[in-house]
């Protein structure tokens, strides 16, 4: 399970930007890129792996994971949908957008779908609160959201999804 050696030499990099005795601050980005390399979620084995990399106890690592809701604590589907559900977004629909998700792909929050495709993450603030309501897909926003733009999203995902295999 260790890095590739691209990835430890990033690691390496992340590490050489913080002071020495310091490794603890590399934690953040190094999850990411335990996150990417590794299916896309952080196992508990995983977590581990980085603490021993950065001379953290693991518990350190454990803390920061569960902590942050960008990283993924169990296997997700190929498309991640994290919908806000602060107020701004709750104030504008966010609860009917998840509530329309759960019902057009027969999943609950924090599930993926048989298939395999699609998560549902309900998330804090997402700094977009003038496009509410809102969801992170991937790396890009999906704003204004109404049941007829999930419709359009979910589609798309399915079309990319079947020209990638």
């Amino acid at each position: 399970m260790p890095f590739s050696e691209e990835k430890l030499k990033k690691v390496a990099e992340i590490i050489a930007r913080y002071p020495e005795g310091k490794s603890k601050s590399a934690l953040l980005p190094v999850l990411h890129l335990a996150q990417e390399e590794f299916g896309g979620w952080l196992s508990a084995d995983t977590m581990d792996y980085v603490a021993t990399l950065l001379k953290l106890e693991p518990i350190e690592v454990y803390e920061v994971a569960t902590f942050y809701s960008m990283y993924n604590l169990k296997p997700v589907g190929k498309y991640l949908f994290e919908v806000c559900q602060t107020g701004p977004c709750m104030l504008n629909g966010s609860d009917n957008i998840i509530d329309y998700i759960k019902e057009k792909l027969s999943i609950n929050v924090g599930e993926t779908t048989a298939d395999g495709l699609f998560t549902l993450k309900t998330v804090e603030c997402l700094g977009a609160c003038g496009y509410a309501p809102m969801m992170q897909l991937g790396k890009t926003y999906r704003e204004h959201l109404t049941k007829e733009k999930v419709d359009a999203i979910i589609d798309e995902c399915r079309r990319t999804a079947a020209m990638n295999n």
